[in-house]
C-alpha cells in the first residue's frame, strides 16, 4: 500500500502536513505527536526581521471555528534558523518554511537566507499586506501575485508553493497568475476574513476588529475552491481549511489536492495530524486502495 505523494519533485511519506501558524515548528507539539509520522511540518511564517504581531485580544472562538488576528508575530529569520530549523533537523520529515513580508524585497531576503538551509520547500504567504500598494494583500491582486511569484522564483533554490487567499472574487484567476509566473505548487485556502462583536461589552472581540476565520465551518468553501483550482491549473495543490480527520483529508484529495494541511484542529486535538495519517491508511485498506495517488482528483 503506497501513501507517498510527490510535489514538485519532493517526495512525502504521506500527504498529511501541518498548516502554518498552528503548529509552531513542531516544538510545542513534540510531546503529543511523533513528527517522524508526518508528511511534512510547515512552519509558522517567518520574516526578515522580528514582528511583534497585533495587540491583544487577538484570538476569538466562533461557531464551528475561530478567528485570529495574530498579525504574523515571529522572531525573524536569524532566530528561526538557529532555533527552529536546528530542532527540525532531528526528525525524518520534510520541512516547508512559510515566508511572509511587507514588500517583495522582504520576501526575497528570507528566501535567499534559506537557500543553503535544510529546507525542502518554501510556502509563500501572499495574504500579507503589501505596504507599498496601500496594504492590499499581494494575493488579492493578480498582477501583484504574478510579480512576487516571479521575483521569488528567480532567487529560490527550493520549489515554491504560493499560498492563496480565499478573499478574492475568483480564486482561479489568482491560481493561474501564480502558475504562469512559475509557481511549483499552490496551497489553499488561507483564512476567510471575519468579525465577531461582544454584545455585552458593545465591542469587537478582536483588537484588530477583523481576523482570519479557520476551522470546520470553512471546509465546504475550501473544498469548492480546491476543486475549482485543480481544474484550472496543472501544478499540484496542498488543500486546507477545516480539516479535522481522515475523512476530511480524503474529501480534499478527491477534489484534486495532492496533499493536505491540518490547522485549527491542532488546537482542539493535538493528535489530529497523526490520527489523520492512521485514518487514511485504514480507509485505503477498507476500500482496497493500493495507491493514494489514485484518488487525487477522482471526483469530476
Amino acid at each position: 500500500m503506497n501513501t507517498k505523494v510527490t510535489i514538485a519533485g519532493v517526495e512525502f511519506k504521506n500527504p498529511v502536513m501541518t498548516a502554518s501558524g498552528t503548529f509552531g515548528s513542531g516544538m510545542e507539539y513534540g510531546e503529543f505527536v511523533d513528527l517522524n509520522k508526518l508528511g511534512a511540518v510547515v512552519t509558522k511564517g517567518v520574516a526578515n526581521v522580528p514582528w511583534p504581531g497585533n495587540p491583544t485580544p487577538r484570538v476569538a472562538e466562533t461557531y464551528g471555528g475561530m478567528l485570529n488576528a495574530i498579525g504574523l508575530q515571529n522572531p525573524g529569520i536569524d532566530v528561526f534558523i538557529e532555533r527552529d530549523l536546528a530542532f527540525l533537523k532531528n526528525y525524518d520529515t520534510k520541512v516547508i518554511v512559510n515566508v511572509c513580508g511587507k514588500s517583495i524585497e522582504d520576501y526575497v531576503e528570507v528566501v535567499e537566507r534559506l537557500s543553503d538551509e535544510a529546507v525542502d520547500m518554501l510556502e509563500i504567504n501572499v495574504s500579507c499586506p503589501n505596504v507599498k500598494e496601500g496594504a492590499i494583500a499581494f494575493g488579492q491582486n493578480a498582477k501583484a501575485l504574478s510579480e512576487i511569484t516571479a521575483e521569488i522564483k528567480k532567487k529560490a533554490k527550493q520549489p515554491v508553493i504560493m499560498k492563496l487567499s480565499p478573499n478574492v472574487t475568483d480564486i482561479t484567476e489568482m491560481a493561474k497568475a501564480a502558475e504562469a509566473a512559475g509557481a511549483d505548487a499552490l496551497s489553499l485556502i488561507n483564512t476567510i476574513t471575519g468579525m465577531k462583536i461582544d454584545i455585552h461589552r458593545r465591542a469587537f472581540a478582536l483588537a484588530n476588529k477583523t481576523g482570519g476565520m479557520s476551522g470546520p465551518a470553512i471546509k465546504p468553501v475550501a473544498v469548492r475552491m480546491v476543486y475549482q483550482v485543480a481544474n484550472a491549473v496543472n501544478i499540484p495543490i496542498i488543500g486546507m481549511g477545516g480539516i479535522a480527520n481522515a475523512e476530511d483529508a480524503i474529501e480534499f484529495m478527491m477534489a484534486g489536492a495532492t496533499a493536505v494541511s491540518i490547522g485549527a484542529m491542532n488546537f482542539v486535538n493535538p493528535y489530529a495530524t497523526v490520527e489523520t495519517v492512521d485514518g487514511i491508511e485504514s480507509f485505503m485498506k477498507e476500500k482496497g486502495i493500493e495507491d493514494i495517488n489514485s484518488i487525487i482528483g477522482c471526483v469530476k
